[in-house]
């Protein structure tokens, strides 16, 4: 009996407690919000598709330039509108710092390519270069590697198979500081004058002894002096190597005043350039300005392999 009593004390109480004014007008406020918000993300995702309209870029395709020869391609952007409709959601409110971007490849990329040299990176690519070809000589490479640090830049290193097989701690040491390795021959030949065989020997040689002094395989080859044929870039390309010139050369062995190499290479710098230098008494001096000359012109320094991936250049 007391149980049935509770019993239905319970359900009137319930009953008045729905019925209440309060409680319905709380109900219905609530069923408010939820139409409001949703109305508010409707209207949301139509802004995201008027912004697409103007903020999507579709990616570059690699191609075959008759000149540049292979240039790569170049991701593109695509607003992710779920994802940027749940940041909108969370901070309850339209704002487009909290749009969402994500990268879209291309559909040709240097893979896919017949096999030749690379000159430059893509002319969208706001990133720029520095290939150090090393083949005889150490006086100035700790400036440089000290200038290299001081900025906070990587560089390309091609290193010469013969002097990395007679410094290998040098070139350890490049490793270790987080540049990138590539191969410049073993003997610093002109490798379109050599035969197949002659040829190959010159960079299996070159990849053991850089393996062997730093634990890296290259994916990357600079034929010494610039000198090649389609022989020289299809051997480079059965050992997984992408042949590698340059866009701006910076003349150092003719030895420039520091002066005269900066004032033969600004000129040309910009999008996707890949600067050649060596590890010389001018280039040390003027490296320093080179840096902050890029930095100026709101360019990016990388590798030569960060230069020719198809990754787009943050903040986007």
């Amino acid at each position: 009996m007391n149980r049935l009593l509770a019993l239905l004390c319970f359900l009137f109480f319930l009953y008045s407690v729905m019925t209440s004014e309060s409680v319905n007008l709380y109900i219905a406020s609530k069923k408010m919000d939820r139409a409001a918000l949703t109305n508010q993300v409707a209207q949301w995702e139509q802004q995201l598709k008027e912004a697409a309209k103007t903020k999507n870029i579709p990616p570059v395709n690699a191609r075959i330039d008759p000149i540049w020869k292979a240039i790569p391609g170049y991701n593109g952007l695509s607003i992710d509108e779920e994802a940027s409709l749940q940041r909108m959601q969370q901070a309850g409110r339209w704002d487009e710092s909290l749009i969402v971007y994500r990268e879209v490849k291309p559909t040709i990329g240097l893979d896919q390519l017949a096999a030749a040299p690379i000159y430059r990176g893509n002319s969208d690519k706001p990133m720029v270069s520095l290939m150090i070809n090393v083949a005889w000589g150490n006086e100035y490479l700790p400036a440089i590697l000290e200038t290299l640090k001081k900025e906070k830049v990587k560089a390309t290193f091609f290193l010469d198979g013969s002097w990395t097989k007679k410094y290998p701690d040098e070139a350890k040491k490049i490793a270790e500081a987080g540049h990138e390795i590539g191969s410049h021959a073993y003997s610093h030949p002109n490798m379109s004058r050599l035969s197949l065989t002659r040829m190959e020997q010159e960079i299996t040689k070159t990849n053991t002894a850089i393996t062997e002094a730093t634990g890296i395989t290259p994916t990357l080859f600079a034929p010494p002096s610039g000198d090649f044929d389609q022989r020289v870039v299809d051997m480079a390309a059965r050992y997984h190597l992408r042949t590698i010139l340059w866009t701006a050369d910076t003349v150092d062995w003719r030895k420039p005043s520091p002066d005269q190499w900066f004032r033969t290479v600004a000129p040309k710098i910009n999008n996707g350039v890949l600067v050649l230098m060596h590890p010389t008494a001018p280039t040390a001096e003027a490296l320093p300005r080179l840096i902050r000359y890029v930095k100026e012109k709101k360019l990016t320094l990388g590798t030569v392999s960060d230069t020719l991936s198809t990754r787009r250049v943050p903040p986007y």
